[in-house]
């Protein structure tokens, strides 16, 4: 049995303290004849403090699901709960005000202000919701991050590494609900990547932060506690304790002809 269960049209209810769930979430885009389902019935729970990597071919499904998780997208039918609220229903102020205190995200591309230092990136979305940071904290995370000499710095003057770093302390700062990872390491050499991938390990072991990531090295995925792998819109296989080599074959089938005949995890949530 995996840390995460995962099915398809599932609607029970679960009584673990989940930090995400995805209940039967349906997306398509378009219309009629030409409407593409690019979520198809998908149900998957998250429990709290917990690191889930989330693969597939390209067009599998994968970036819409987080976008819909984190409620950047509505999906098309299906509810989405996030640390027991339900984002049906809410309206776009009420998103925003959820996303800025309940949710944390990295994205490949930083998205640092270039015009601000280190400590000011880091703490701009509680200023944009109104909390004051408290700047000791800002330090002692800057500082466990390995920033503590960089606190005064802009992006600029610093390596593609350190500024993922950043974007880390500033999804982490908030202590959300739920940090969103879209391809953090896509931009980075290796050894930065293994960096921020420590980093992320570390925020679940040691500070019992919930983690999804989405991406596409098998590498990066084997620091998930555990990989969901998507295809045509539906999970299809999970693996628990996840090894690179052992993901690379499964994703390597996956992205084969082959992989069109992949069966959708049975609709009791086992994994076998």
């Amino acid at each position: 049995m995996t840390r995460t269960a995962y099915s398809r049209g599932v609607h029970a209810h679960a009584p673990a303290p989940y930090a995400l769930e995805l209940l039967d979430v349906v997306k398509r885009h378009g219309h009629g004849d030409a409407a593409v389902t690019a979520l198809d019935r998908v149900t998957m729970r998250i429990p709290r403090a917990t690191f889930t990597a989330v693969m597939g071919p390209s067009g599998s499904g994968k970036s819409t699901l987080l976008h819909c998780a984190a409620g950047l997208d509505r999906p098309t039918s299906g509810s989405v709960v996030l640390d027991g609220r339900d984002l049906k229903g809410m309206d776009e102020t009420a998103l925003t005000r959820l996303r800025r205190e309940r949710m944390g995200f990295v994205f490949q591309s930083f998205n640092l202000v270039p015009t601000l230092t280190v400590a000011q990136n880091v703490t701009l979305p509680l200023e944009f919701a109104g909390r004051r940071a408290d700047q000791r904290q800002v330090r002692a995370l800057l500082t466990r991050l390995g920033l503590g000499h960089r606190i005064d710095h802009r992006p600029a003057e610093l390596s593609g590494g350190q500024q993922q770093r950043v974007a880390i302390a500033r999804a982490l700062l908030s202590q959300p609900a739920v940090l969103f990872a879209d391809e953090p390491t896509g931009a980075l050499d290796t050894q930065a990547a293994r960096d921020v991938l420590d980093i992320l390990r570390e925020a679940v072991t040691l500070s019992g932060q919930t983690i999804v990531m989405v991406t596409h090295d098998p590498v990066a995925a084997s620091y998930a506690d555990t990989v969901v792998f998507f295809a045509d819109g539906r999970i299809v296989d999970s693996m628990a304790r996840p090894h690179a080599g052992a993901v690379a074959a499964r994703m390597a089938q996956l992205s084969a002809p082959a992989a069109a005949d992949a069966r959708p995890v049975p609709q009791d949530g086992g994994v076998r």
